[in-house]
């Protein structure tokens, strides 16, 4: 199939191996900031078969991961209303709340549906008018142009029953958050291709030049991983720092100008709560006035809950670089994604949950 089995050509990965060992000399540390990246290299073996002087760390580019504690509870405490159908993407069901998951708010009797797409909940606010129905927007850059959609439909069509419960996050502020942090290790990113796609790639030209970090928009294929760390080790060997598209054959650098204006016609930058890390400043999209109507926690009454996380989860660390999943005391033990303490265990793109499903549990296992 083309652009997916010249992308997993074991001959042509043999290659980029060899060429990534012959180039690197020194000591790196380097973030794949997607959480489909890290489960792609985990899944593969990539980053058991680098060189050592290769630390590969794992970034908070997993919206379902960094969507805060208190976002969980206030969708739960909105899917037990009982005249409420509670849409999400299947992704968000299992993710603990302080107390309970939507998956047990629906085995109470609360009306939760997977969607596939934020239309779908606008389609069940057309038909069940004696509804409240929700959407529980999460995601970075990449689906935001979807649920920006959603709410410019409900509107179009007058819909007075339609809410979006809004969790979508920036990814650039978040990597610049990190550079600042004085306990950052990170040398160089792979900045997400699917992010890339929507966005362009012109925002990481001033975040490289400021921290003076190598940046190579990637793809989620294992050539298209090695490819992009070999381009990174490159600038890092010659004390380059730019940003490169590996990602060329879908990435253009000014992205996609409909889906962005989508976005800024629905959504405004504000700052935003991270899961595990903290309020980073303009990292988050929240709805104009324009289409204030259609703010859930607005609607629900449920604008200042307040939650503390979880002290014996270290996924605040994980998302940010600072740790494996492994280092976690809880990991494989306590926290399984049956029994989940964060969202890192049981999100699809989760790095605790890569780690469980390929049996990385020790220092030999990955580096």
């Amino acid at each position: 199939m083309k652009y997916i089995d010249e992308f997993r050509d074991p001959v042509l990965a043999g290659k980029i191996f060899s060429e990534i060992k012959s180039v690197t000399t020194g000591n790196w540390v380097i973030m794949e900031v997607c959480g489909g990246q890290t489960h792609a290299l985990i899944k593969n073996g990539i980053d058991q078969l680098l060189p050592d002087k290769i630390e590969l760390v794992h970034g908070p580019g997993c919206p379902v991961c960094v969507t805060p504690l208190e976002l969980i509870d206030k969708a739960l405490q909105i899917a037990s209303i009982p005249d409420v159908i509670f849409t999400s993407f299947g992704d968000m069901l299992r993710v603990p709340g302080s107390k309970k998951d939507l998956f047990i708010i629906k085995s109470e009797g609360g009306d939760v549906r997977i969607v596939y797409s934020p239309l779908d909940a606008v389609r069940l606010a057309r038909e069940n008018l004696d509804k409240k129905v929700v959407f529980f927007g999460v995601g970075l850059e990449t689906t935001a142009p979807l649920t920006a959609m959603a709410v410019h439909q409900a509107r179009i069509e007058g819909l007075k029953n339609f809410y979006l419960l809004a969790s979508h996050v920036l990814v650039p502020p978040a990597i610049m958050a990190l550079l600042g942090s004085p306990n950052n290790r990170v040398q160089a990113y792979l900045a997400a291709g699917h992010v890339c796609t929507v966005m362009g790639w012109e925002q990481y030209i001033p975040i490289s030049e400021k921290y003076k970090v190598p940046i190579v928009v990637t793809g989620f294929e294992p050539v298209d991983l090695l490819e992009g760390i070999l381009m990174v080790v490159r600038q890092l060997e010659s004390g380059r720092h730019e940003v490169e598209n590996q990602y060329a054959r879908v990435v253009k650098r000014e992205g996609n100008r409909p889906a962005q204006e989508l976005i800024n016609k629905v959504f405004m930058i504000s700052d935003r709560k991270w899961r595990g890390i903290g309020t980073i400043p303009r990292s988050g999209l929240v709805l104009r006035p324009e289409y204030a109507a259609y703010d859930a926690e607005s609607a629900f009454g449920i604008n200042d809950l307040s939650i503390e996380e979880p002290t014996e989860c270290i996924s605040g660390l994980v998302l940010q670089g600072l740790k494996k999943p492994y280092e976690c005391k809880a990991f494989g033990l306590k926290c399984t994604p049956q029994t989940p303490l964060g969202a890192t265990m049981v999100s699809a793109e989760g790095a605790c949950a890569a780690y469980y499903a390929y049996g990385r549990y020790n220092d030999g296992a990955a580096k």
